[in-house]
């Protein structure tokens, strides 16, 4: 895959607070991924990043994020809605949409697992890594691990994340291939596997997950990290279910945060 330079950025600042740390700066950032085509981002940024984090949120993927920051789907979905909670952690983040060329249905569904997918995410690795020189590292929930378990068995090195954070995995897909089919082997990096014990959501069951640590045979350091409790509602594989840690955000973002950090 092709280096990047010359990024175009194209980011509006917005001031952000948190009560833990000092001032956030949020901005939306585009840069060129492949030939004609456009990442937008999300990008949090505390001061003195201490590692940065791809967030990659489920469903259909295409958040459609504008100019001002505000995003017209998927502000609840677990990762999105968290994104200041990483940042007050000390971690770099960026949130990312669909592509410019995948910004109509269905957005990133059928696009997760192609080597586009790993150009477009590539090219946002290296500009994290050129931000903050720190470590960065991919964080997907629910079909965006399909999305960061596909990139780091594609990219390694320093085309490739420094680690990878699974959460509420995709363990059996009826139209599409799971992250347990994927090579696994591949994945040289670390690999956090964070999921709900009562996950409700059929392709998600926790009875999947000592199958998929199996399979990561050579990720240096990996662990589960599993939690109970929180708020069980509606759809049982959307973000306000136990898939999706509802109630449980100040519990689970900081675990993760810390095993990043703990590297």
């Amino acid at each position: 895959m092709r280096q990047l330079a010359g990024l175009w950025i194209a980011a509006l600042w917005i001031a952000c607070f948190s009560p833990v740390q000092a001032q956030v700066t949020q901005q939306v950032v585009d840069i060129p991924t492949r030939p004609g085509v456009m990442q937008r981002m999300l990008v949090l940024t505390p001061p003195s990043p201490k590692a940065a984090v791809i967030l990659i949120a489920g469903g259909h993927g295409g958040l459609r994020i504008f100019a001002n920051g505000s995003l017209q789907w998927g502000a609840g979905n677990f990762l999105v809605r968290t994104r200041q909670l990483f940042a007050d952690q000390g971690l770099l983040v960026a949130v990312i949409d669909a592509p410019s060329d995948r910004q109509s249905p269905p957005y990133l569904a059928g696009f997760r697992q192609k080597p586009e997918h790993a150009a477009d995410l590539q090219a946002v690795i290296a500009w994290m890594r050129a931000q903050s020189k720190v470590p960065v590292w991919l964080v997907g929930t629910s079909r965006g691990t399909q999305s960061a378990a596909y990139v780091a068995t594609e990219l390694s090195g320093t085309d490739g994340p420094d680690g990878v954070v699974l959460s509420s995995t995709i363990l059996t897909d009826d139209g599409g291939r799971p992250v347990p089919a994927m090579p696994l082997a591949k994945i040289r990096v670390p690999v956090l596997v964070v999921h709900h014990e009562q996950d409700g959501c059929r392709h998600c069951a926790f009875a999947g997950v000592p199958a998929l640590m199996a399979k990561l045979e050579n990720a240096p350091r990996k662990e589960v990290l599993s939690f109970q409790g929180g708020e069980n509602r509606g759809d049982p594989c959307e973000a306000m279910a136990y898939h999706g840690f509802n109630g449980l955000d100040s519990e689970v973002v900081p675990r993760i945060a810390g095993w990043i950090l703990a590297r």
